[in-house]
């Protein structure tokens, strides 16, 4: 299986119950929204995909996947995030986010789904060249956790908020989705590969996906 790393959170867990109820072994790889939409047109042997709408419609597009077989997970907003310890930001307007964004000394984000959205917005909210020369950006999330874990003074980071959440463990504090009128989500859904088509065991997954058990596992892991 191939996801996108938003789904981390909750998917992992999902796949180990899976694999107690049914005994089907289950190896996933996680990539970016990006990353997944280029696999598309290369010679990936995948059964199931997991990953935004629009990146599973390359993928059909390109003959690698079938239409009808696509099932969604559920959504996931963007979130802020800071090291355990330091002073929270004031997040909760839009007009206080921006002035916590400005103060920050450091502003860090990645590259995926989640930074091209932040990169459109702070160009609509006027600052993306103030902010600009104090921004780090990733390739992934899992680079941004470990940047703002493990940095020092005033500085905010942003990703999707599973994965801050699931963060809180290596040394990080969530400081809340974004206010409302600028918040983003992004829809995460699964669909068979080409290659999974045939496969039983591809088809009771994703059916899996769908049951009351496995909803349950993806809301306390934020994605709903």
């Amino acid at each position: 299986m191939l996801s996108a790393g938003a789904v981390e959170p909750g998917i992992v867990k999902v796949i180990d119950v899976f694999r107690r109820k049914t005994g089907h072994d289950v190896k996933i790889n996680f990539a970016t929204a990006p990353a997944i939409t280029k696999r598309a047109g290369a010679g990936e042997t995948v059964d199931i995909v997991i990953a935004p709408p629009a990146v599973l419609d390359e993928w059909v597009k390109a003959g690698k996947a079938a239409q009808a077989e696509r099932v969604t997970i559920g959504r996931i907003g963007v979130g802020v995030m800071v090291r355990a310890g330091a002073p929270l930001p004031k997040i909760g307007t839009v007009d206080e986010f921006k002035k916590s964004l400005l103060s920050a000394e450091s502003l860090v984000y990645n590259q995926a789904s989640t930074g091209i959205y932040l990169e459109g917005l702070f160009e609509t909210m006027g600052i993306a060249a103030q902010l600009k020369p104090k921004t780090t950006r990733y390739p992934d999330a899992a680079a941004v956790l470990s940047h703002v874990s493990k940095g020092n003074g005033n500085e905010i980071g942003l990703g999707a908020t599973t994965v801050i959440i699931e963060g809180e463990s290596i040394g990080l504090k969530f400081v809340g989705p974004l206010p409302e009128d600028i918040q983003n989500y992004t829809t995460y859904a699964a669909i068979l590969a080409a290659e999974g088509a045939g496969s039983g065991a591809a088809r009771e997954f994703v059916s899996y996906l769908t049951t009351p058990a496995a909803k349950k596992i993806f809301a306390a892991a934020g994605i709903k």
